[in-house]
């Protein structure tokens, strides 16, 4: 009985028999012995290294990166003998890396929730220059007060019922990054709906 295969061993409801239980471990460990049996362990592949600017592409294929990002994530896998600037400049001449659409791009996934200040502070932690920013304020405040409005009414139903509670909206909305203007413009609103 120690000479079968594990296929060949008594089985009852499908598990191993318990008195059997000594002889079917040496069973298989008969089998695994087998010199003519491959080896049961996958051989492991070698890692593949990536070069900067396929990783780079990997990072503008998920999201658009500003040019300070990029490096920044770039300099943790660049070998002696690597440049990374000269990897920044290639994809820029390509097209590939773009400040302006980056700026887009977080412009469009923040406005959402965030307000003006919130969101040029963002930008600027990214390295965008002043001039472009500029650009940005003034898109971004044509509508920031119906922006808070939409924050405002998906955070609280009821417009508040005492000073206290007018507060705690307030903050609220200011840790959103939205201006003082943008508040007022909401709490004007929803005193003139009350009425």
């Amino acid at each position: 009985m120690q000479n079968l295969p594990a296929e060949k061993l008594p089985r009852k409801h499908g598990k191993l028999k318990k008195s059997n239980s000594r002889a079917s471990s040496a069973a298989r460990l008969q089998i695994l012995a087998d010199p003519t049996r491959p080896d049961p362990t996958p051989t492991l592949m070698p890692a593949i290294k990536i070069s900067l600017k396929g990783r780079a592409l990997r990072y503008l294929s998920a999201r658009e990166h500003s040019r300070m990002e990029l490096r920044r994530k770039l300099a943790r896998h660049a070998q002696e003998g690597e440049d990374v600037e000269a990897v920044l400049d290639a994809l820029e001449a390509a097209k590939l890396l773009s400040e302006s659409r980056f700026s887009e791009s977080l412009v469009h996934r923040r406005a959402a929730r965030y307000g003006n200040s919130r969101i040029l502070l963002e930008l600027r932690s990214h390295g965008i220059d002043s001039d472009a920013l500029e650009g940005i304020r003034a898109e971004l405040s044509e509508d920031e007060g119906a922006r808070a409005m939409e924050v405002w009414r998906r955070k609280y139903s009821t417009p508040p019922a005492d000073a206290i509670e007018r507060a705690r909206q307030m903050r609220f909305l200011q840790q959103r990054g939205f201006t003082h203007g943008a508040i007022e413009s909401v709490f004007r609103a929803l005193r003139q709906s009350a009425r």
